[in-house]
């Protein structure tokens, strides 16, 4: 079955005002199919800057907007964090959530994860589901145990019906701005271990469901990556941030 293809660039905090004006121009001429939705998350407050340069240069049709976290409450005394509400005043439609570095910096839960999954949906916003194992957890081959311990207490309170809506970007820790990749065999291999997880609840869901690959993805390594059966479209870190990489990203990514 045909699966969406994404191609999302996760900024962090880094980006400027020169950044967006650089890689807005230069995906204006990028032969991007169209199968594949190509979406920027930068940080907070350049979401609507960045909707507003898309739409002067006419490329709402080519690029989404999205955030990279949100909070799970509809609003009240949280200073510093950003509801579904005001993402929805922007416009945005896509939202990183349980990114590794939000689960180790700032010690989310799998559970609180999972209810930003929740307000996300009832939003109407597509959660873009992180999960990955850390290098000592591969090393230990524990990472079906570690994946699927991430992807259960979603699955069990957002419902497997609703995960349609999920896309699921699966970083390896230890790749995620080391310039360590994993293989185009072993990407394949986890990322058809995460489908046959969730074909176990449900085999459409399982055949429509978005899995990305997040990890040191670049122009060299993106399109044998993104060959792969399992493999729909990467979360792209550093190499996002360069606009000449990024094209080429953007580029590789196919319908399958």
């Amino acid at each position: 079955m045909t699966r969406q293809i994404i191609v999302a660039a996760n900024w962090k905090m880094n980006g400027d005002l020169a950044l967006i004006d650089t890689m807005v121009s230069s995906l204006k001429d990028v032969k991007i199919s169209p199968a594949t939705e190509v979406i920027i998350c930068p940080s907070f407050p350049y979401l609507a800057l960045l909707k507003n340069k898309i739409a002067e240069t006419k490329l709402n049709f080519v690029l989404n907007v999205g955030a990279q976290n949100v909070n799970e409450n509809t609003s009240g005394a949280f200073t510093g964090e950003m509801s579904t509400a005001m993402l929805q005043d922007l416009v945005i439609n896509y939202v990183i959530v349980g990114h590794s570095e939000r689960r180790s910096l700032y010690n989310e839960t799998s559970t609180l994860i999972a209810n930003k999954v929740i307000a996300s949906l009832k939003a109407g916003i597509t959660p873009i589901l992180c999960i990955g194992e850390s290098e000592e957890e591969r090393i230990a081959e524990k990472t079906q145990a570690v994946l699927y311990s991430q992807l259960k207490p979603v699955i069990e309170q957002v419902g497997i019906d609703k995960f349609i809506d999920v896309v699921i970007a699966y970083e390896p820790v230890w790749a995620i701005g080391t310039g360590k990749t994993a293989s185009s065999a072993v990407a394949q291999e986890t990322h058809q271990l995460i489908r046959h997880y969730i074909s176990q609840q449900s085999e459409y869901v399982a055949s429509k469901v978005s899995i990305l690959y997040g990890g040191s993805v670049n122009a060299v390594n993106c399109k044998e990556l993104f060959a792969q059966a399992d493999i729909d479209g990467g979360l792209i870190g550093g190499a996002s941030l360069q606009a000449e990489q990024f094209k080429i990203i953007c580029a590789a990514a196919r319908g399958k």
